[in-house]
């Protein structure tokens, strides 16, 4: 129910109600571009018409078209959320703001991350209330996903899902001042196929302007596929669908079709004569770009920009743990996960092996698979963005080990997030098969990386040395912080490019 207390908000496009709730006040479902309807689902993301009145914004709205996903023995829901909520006006923001707000406050604006097939602000993840609490305005968004948002079509702009998230940048450029915020001091951060856009939008030119800083969460300024992948892509789902691969025949094509067909999208062979599939095979979509984010940053894009990127230290454990093929690897699976990532297999293994001589191996496929997705690509975007002075690089390793799945879930991929929303406290992330895993974290680790992000947004500074391309300094966050000098050389330099063999001396 609604009282007359209750706050609303005036924006370019009209009026919102929101919900006070405590020392916070928070907005739900507030529009950024016009829904994508029918064609307009391959165009580029248009301004939203204005609306009279007030706008109802105390409740969740839809979000973008997605199957239902699951990952094996772990509870992957509070990631997730609900699946798809119907629903055509689904391109919108949340906004959590201090109930009290004198202005002037540093922003963050989140991308959700779900392999560019799923996910949305309805997860119970991306809760804004503790970064609220810290003043700061936090802002989560629904974009574009599968075919929608990434699929490469003749006749539609790219990396649709992309510009989306420009756009909610470009509204709150227009609005953020009537919520308290800073338009000055925008941070854009994500986590995992959102880090990867965060990378994305830091090497677009027509994002330019519209952030300060960037936090990129298990992300890849490497993680694009080229044209030519996408071409492969693009021809399977027309032939799922008995259409020509040109964006009018999708036109034409139901969401419920579109989202059945991209579900039968996965194991597309994408290894080309110049490049290996950079997801590995875990997703069919991705950015779609001829240069990597991590060239485009290296040629002088977003060095305007702070950074602060990182991944954690066991982050393929989710794609093998979960579904039984962790304890069972064996050699041969070892030597597979660096055929398929890296131009030298044998040589990738022999490094592996000599950095991690009592590894099983579990562990060594597990290390492969996760630098091929995330520890690569950014280890390449944050060399990228060191070689230019005009800007602060941060670098961060999550250390801290989930005893989920009887002590073997360990710092996999997305076990950071609920420390950075300060919402490890969550019931829905503790038991044996839940993200935290049974029994407590340490007490104080949400509270300590939550305010370095917080930092990070209010200053550019998280709170240790900056990284650059000869120390490397990385935060090793875990019980303990400790800062270390380029913790993973070895590892780091066999992902070099070129895949020339570089003399032991090289940095």
């Amino acid at each position: 129910m609604s009282h007359h207390t209750d706050p609303v908000v005036t924006t370019v496009q009209g009026a919102v109600r929101g919900l006070r709730q405590g020392g916070t006040t928070v907005f739900l479902n507030i529009p950024y571009a016009a829904p994508p309807l029918g064609g307009g689902r391959f165009e580029p993301p248009r301004p939203h018409a204005p609306w009279d009145g007030v706008r109802d914004a105390t409740r969740p709205g839809p979000n973008a078209p997605q199957s239902g996903r699951t990952l094996g023995s772990v509870d992957m829901s509070p990631y997730f959320g609900p699946g798809w909520s119907r629903g055509e006006d689904h391109l919108t923001v949340n906004v959590w703001m201090p109930a009290a707000s004198g202005g002037e406050l540093p922003v963050m604006v989140f991308v959700h991350g779900g392999g560019f097939v799923a996910g949305s602000t309805r997860s119970a993840l991306y809760d804004g209330s503790a970064f609220a609490r810290d003043g700061v305005v936090l802002v989560t968004l629904n974009y574009r996903l599968g075919i929608t948002g990434f699929l490469d079509l003749p006749g539609a702009p790219a990396n649709r899902g992309l510009l989306d998230v420009v756009a909610a940048l470009g509204w709150v450029r227009e609005n953020i001042a009537a919520f308290g915020g800073d338009a000055h001091n925008v941070t854009l951060f994500g986590q995992s196929a959102g880090a990867t856009i965060v990378g994305g939008v830091l090497a677009a030119p027509e994002a330019a302007g519209l952030f300060r800083r960037a936090i990129v969460q298990s992300g890849s300024g490497r993680g694009a596929f080229t044209t030519e992948q996408a071409a492969r892509v693009t021809r399977a789902a027309a032939e799922a669908l008995g259409i020509e691969p040109r964006a009018d025949a999708f036109a034409d094509v139901s969401d419920d079709r579109l989202v059945e067909a991209a579900s039968r999208l996965a194991g597309i062979d994408l290894q080309t004569g110049t490049d290996r599939d950079p997801l590995i095979g875990l997703s069919p979509f991705s950015l779609v770009l001829d240069t990597q984010p991590a060239d485009s940053v290296a040629a002088g894009l977003g060095e305007d920009i702070d950074l602060l990127i990182g991944t954690n230290t066991e982050e393929g454990n989710l794609y093998l743990v979960p579904v039984d093929k962790y304890a069972t690897s064996t050699a041969g699976d070892v030597d597979d996960a660096a055929a398929r990532s890296h131009p030298s297999p044998a040589q990738l293994v022999e490094t592996y092996r000599k950095a991690r001589p009592e590894g099983s191996f579990g562990e060594l496929r597990s290390a492969i698979m996760g630098d091929a997705l995330f520890g690569a690509g950014s280890w390449a975007l944050a060399d990228a963005h060191a070689a230019h002075p005009g800007s602060a690089t941060y670098a961060y390793a999550f250390a801290w080990r989930s005893r989920a799945l009887d002590g073997e879930l360990g710092a996999t991929h997305a076990v950071e997030l609920p420390f950075v929303f300060d919402l490890a406290h969550l019931p829905q992330l503790h038991g044996p098969s839940r993200l935290l895993g049974p029994g407590k974290p340490p007490a104080d680790l949400a509270a300590r990386m939550h305010a370095a992000w917080v930092r990070f947004a209010r200053t550019g500074d998280p709170g240790w040395d900056p990284y650059d391309d000869e120390r490397r300094a990385t935060m090793r966050i875990d019980t303990e912080w400790t800062q270390v000098d380029d913790p993973r050389r070895r590892e780091r330099r066999a992902w070099h490019r070129p895949a020339a063999v570089l003399p032991e001396d090289t940095p």
